[in-house]
This record gives C-alpha cells, structure tokens and sequence, in this order.
C-alpha cells in the first residue's frame, strides 16, 4: 500500500500478519525487503509493517536535498504507524534505521511498546570519515555511477561474512544492485553526511524505558563498539552478539537472527521484560 506521510511524499508499505505491530526500519541504501526472508516466520506472532523509507525502494524521491534529515525519516515511520492505527508498536532499527528509531522512542515513548536497535550505535559510525563522507555526498549529485563503483571497491561495511554472503547466495549480489538503483541520489547526498556526523546520544538511552534488545554482528567493525555500549547505557537492555556475522546479521546469521528476535518478542508478548 501506498501512504502519505507529508504533501507529495508517499511511502511504500507492507503489512502482513495478526498480532502486535512490528515496524521494521531498513538502514541507509535499504529497502523493505531486507526483512523479507523473515517476515513469514514473524508476521505468525505480529502484525509485520515494512516500508522503504523516502528516496528508498518504491516510495517516492523529492529532489531536494533538504528533504531528507532523520529527524524527518522518524516523522515519517511515526506517520505510517498512525495511518495503520497502530496506538502502540514494536520498533526494529537496522544501521540507519537504529538512529530513526531512536529519535522515535525519544519524541514519543507513549507509542514505542518495545525496541530493537540492530547493527547501530547512538553516534556515528566507527572508523568513517566525515570529510570523505562529502567527497561521496557531492559526488551522489555529480555522477551517481561513479559513487557506486567507488564504494564497490572501497566497501566500507564490508567484512569476511558479506563477502561469504555475496559469494554463497545465489541472487544477492544482484539484489544488493537493484537496491542501489532505487536510491535518491540527493537522499544519498543528505543522509550519508548526517550518519557521519551523528551527535552523541548515548546518554540519552538511560531514559528508554521500554524493553529492548541490542543485536549486533561480532564482525562489525563500524557498529560493534557502539552497540555494546548502547546495551550498556539503556537499563535492562537484552545483548545478542553474532559471532559470524557483520553489518547485516538478518542475511549472515538468519536462523541465530530469527530465534533471538522471535524469543525477545515472545518474551514481551509475556511480560517476561520490562
């Protein structure tokens, strides 16, 4: 389905299941189907809510540059949530989709009823250049091409475990490319500096209150740190490290992926957590 979350703005949503929402928030250059291979096993326990985010996927792409901040990206996941009457919602964040997620929980805690911060940190990416950032963003306006064949070579997320994946899996090195060829570049131009630089927040996890989990690929060089510290800082949050994977633990470690989620949601449903 289509929704609109400002004039002129629609985004691409999936809903598939009965239960409790989950809205899974894909990371920088994603798409709703990254969650795919899952959805079936999750929408048996929840209602599963999937949306490629503004300049992503199949939703639509504003020109300007200025269209795209996560401040605007966590307005626009909050809206879909209110269009689908979700009055309360399991919240997923992968990479990017982390720092959406929590700006949501942070302006609106009455609405997030669980949390999962996947492959993410509450600043900016370890070991990522901001300077180089806006070599990359101007290039995104320039030539959108020339990006793509620098980050192929650069891969600067990559680790043994894509590379395993990329090699292993039949299809995904394609999809990886159909994926790129659905990006804004202005998105691509707004976003890529606004991760580079994102502010500390990580005191301001102590305020969550609502039962989280942190999960993160043991192979995540840009993530790792901070996403242990995050378990740290947000009070009684549950870790789960994947030892073989890196940045994208849903396609490298689907099966550990899936039961760790499955059971934190499980456990939610009970009251086990708080």
């Amino acid at each position: 389905m289509r929704i609109a979350v400002e004039n002129g703005v629609e985004l691409e949503v999936e809903v598939c299941g009965d239960g409790p929402a989950l809205v899974c928030v894909h990371g920088f250059g994603g798409a709703k189907e990254d969650f795919a291979d899952h959805v079936d096993a999750l929408a048996a326990r929840a209602t599963v809510v999937t949306l490629d985010l503004r300049g992503h996927g199949a939703s639509d792409r504003p020109d300007a540059v200025a269209a795209y901040t996560l401040d605007r990206l966590a307005t626009d996941v909050a809206t879909v949530a209110d269009a689908l009457g979700a009055a309360r919602y399991r919240l997923l964040g992968h990479s990017m989709g982390g720092m959406v997620a929590r700006r949501v929980v942070g302006r609106w805690p009455e609405r997030v009823e669980a949390l999962v911060l996947m492959s993410t940190a509450a600043g900016p990416p370890k070991g990522i250049d901001p300077d180089v950032v806006d070599f990359g963003a101007q290039l995104a306006l320039d030539d959108f091409d020339a990006l793509k064949q620098v980050l192929d070579d650069a891969r600067p997320l990559g680790t043994p475990a894509y590379e395993q994946l990329l090699a292993d899996r039949p299809g995904f090195r394609e999809f990886a490319d159909w994926k790129w060829s659905r990006l804004a570049p202005p998105m691509w131009a707004a976003l890529a500096p606004a991760i580079a630089r994102e502010p500390d927040g990580l005191a301001d996890l102590a305020e969550v209150r609502c039962p989280t989990l942190v999960m993160v690929g043991a192979l995540d060089g840009a993530f790792y740190d901070g996403s242990i510290r995050m378990a740290a800082a947000i009070p009684n949050a549950r870790l789960v490290v994947y030892p073989d994977a890196g940045h994208h633990p849903q396609f490298e470690s689907p099966e550990a992926w899936r039961d760790a989620l499955v059971s934190f949601l499980a456990d939610v449903d009970a009251g086990a957590i708080r």
